[in-house]
């Protein structure tokens, strides 16, 4: 019992470290792509990029009636970055258990932060693909029966709000522990160490946010039903204050 204890409070200890900036991994730098290296910084960009349209899909909660559109626009502009992040992501692990030299040298991130990892990726793409459904379905449609668990009648709006929840608690976790490393790794990056590969993140960057854009004003388009619902019902109000006059 003592050892696993012990094992445990290192772990804990190793991801405090982590998320303080005191530890960080050396990653090998290569030519080419960069390497581990260039992973990790286009990893880290994306992961400020999904941080700042988060934060502003939260603050479309205030007044979601009003801001549907942002709603729906912000959470389209996240997709891209979040499949580009995922694949980062992945691949670093393809490499290390593949047994690359240079991603072995580099090392695993926390254990800790290993197992939140893919809730995190689960997560954010149930939220993601569960909003996008929403906007597909339109209003009436996503408030029919899928399910009744518990005595509880489950929907597609409700699915949206669950997997909010969960996405909202793990995602907080995971940017308590990496922001720090993702903020040192590029903007106080250090500019006489030269990474490789910045054509191609740039590339990559820009393309996910072209593709976000499209997809935004698909999606901002496709939602009418969820419009039309708030808006005959400001009219309604609005006539019914003019018979009150």
């Amino acid at each position: 019992m003592a050892s696993s204890d012990l094992l445990r409070n290192q772990h804990v200890a190793e991801s405090v470290s982590v998320a303080l900036g005191r530890a960080h991994r050396d990653d090998p730098v290569l030519a080419g792509t960069g390497g581990p290296a260039g992973n990790a910084v286009l990893t880290a960009w994306t992961g400020l990029v999904l941080a700042v349209l988060g934060v502003a899909e939260l603050l479309t909660l205030i007044d979601l009636g009003t801001l549907i559109s942002w709603h729906v626009a912000v959470g389209a502009l996240l997709v891209p970055p979040a499949l580009v992040k995922t694949v980062s992501t992945g691949w670093r692990i393809v490499r290390y258990y593949g047994g690359s030299p240079a991603y072995a040298e580099a090392g695993p991130p926390p254990l800790l932060l290993r197992l939140l990892g893919p809730l995190v990726v689960v997560s954010t793409v149930a939220l993601l693909a569960s909003g996008v459904v929403l906007v597909v379905l339109g209003q009436d449609d996503s408030r029919g029966e899928l399910v009744t668990a518990l005595g509880l009648r489950v929907d597609w709006i409700t699915v949206h709000q669950a997997t909010f929840a969960v996405w909202a608690i793990v995602t907080g976790l995971h940017l308590l522990f990496r922001i720090v490393a993702a903020v040192r790794l590029t903007v106080l990056a250090d500019r006489r160490r030269r990474v490789p590969g910045l054509l191609g993140r740039v590339a990559v960057l820009t393309v996910a946010v072209v593709t976000g854009v499209a997809l935004a004003v698909v999606l901002v388009r496709a939602d009418g039903s969820w419009h039309r619902e708030r808006f005959h019902g400001d009219q309604a109000t609005g006539s019914s204050r003019g018979a009150l006059r």
